[in-house]
């Protein structure tokens, strides 16, 4: 009888979950199903599919996995800088003796309030201007196109880690340097360990960014350097292909697992509790 009860107590709660995470998962599951449909090649795709077939998935051109490619080194290391400053930065901030702590978290957080489009043209003016100066134009580079990504996701890390340390006590932290710790050996063997869930998702929330980065890459990639979402983009506009759908599940698949281990493998799951944990 009880368990009767608390199973009818929940059902709403359940129904409510159970609809929003299908209307979350519909479109790619459209997409899924979509993508190995046997079907001939048009500017239209089957739903449901007429035939089952994986040619699809072996047409993909390589320019896409080049592209894929490009997308994942720069998305690795804007994560890893991004990172690196916004926790130094976040350090600064919540451990500083400064007076203007609320003007630098706000300084921080204005790549936030500047539309993405904006930054691209922002940076794309910015290039043609200093080109003269150092002797070459930085649109279409790799450092050209990360400087703008460093840029745009270095509040997410600034936030992420900022948010640990404000929940963080000092005392843990002077503990350590009262009992002869070195500021690096107290941030590494005490600190760290204590934030590492915020630097982790704050790098997670970068490389995401970045990786899906359109409105401003699709400004300052060249042709010689694109990234998958403006070559999915560029193909959508101009040369419609059927493989676009199968290196979009790709992609999707790709991103999932890469959550999946930087939760099992990098302590996320504290921020991202799973079912297992009460």
């Amino acid at each position: 009888m009880r368990a009767s009860w608390h199973f009818f107590r929940h059902a709403p709660f359940w129904s409510v979950a159970l609809l929003t995470y299908a209307f979350l998962l519909a479109p790619f599951l459209v997409l899924a199903a979509a993508s190995v449909d046997g079907g001939e090649a048009s500017v239209f795709f089957s739903f449901p599919p007429k035939s089952f077939s994986l040619k699809w998935y072996f047409e993909i051109p390589p320019k896409y996995f080049h592209a894929l490619w490009t997308s994942f080194t720069l998305a690795a290391a804007t994560a890893v800088l991004s990172t690196l400053i916004g926790t130094t930065a976040a350090l600064g901030i919540m451990r500083g003796w400064g007076r203007h702590k609320e003007a630098l978290q706000t300084f921080f957080r204005l790549p936030l309030q500047v539309p993405f489009v904006v930054t691209g043209v922002v940076f794309l003016q910015f290039y043609y201007q200093i080109a003269p100066w150092i002797g070459f134009n930085p649109i279409g580079s790799f450092g050209g196109l990360l400087a703008a990504h460093v840029f745009m996701c270095t509040p997410y890390a600034v936030g992420t880690v900022s948010a640990m340390l404000a929940n963080l006590s000092a005392s843990y932290e002077e503990a350590a340097e009262s009992c002869g710790a070195t500021r690096w050996s107290t941030f590494w063997r005490v600190t760290f360990p204590l934030i590492r869930t915020g630097i982790f998702a704050g790098m997670l929330y970068a490389f995401i960014i970045s990786f899906g980065d359109v409105p401003i890459a699709v400004f300052l990639a060249g042709s010689g350097f694109t990234t998958l979402p403006v070559e999915i983009f560029h193909t959508l506009l101009f040369d419609y292909s059927r493989t676009i759908l199968p290196i979009s599940v790709l992609v999707v698949i790709f991103c999932l697992f890469l959550i999946l281990g930087l939760q099992k493998f990098a302590g996320l799951d504290m921020a991202m509790p799973s079912a297992g944990r009460t």
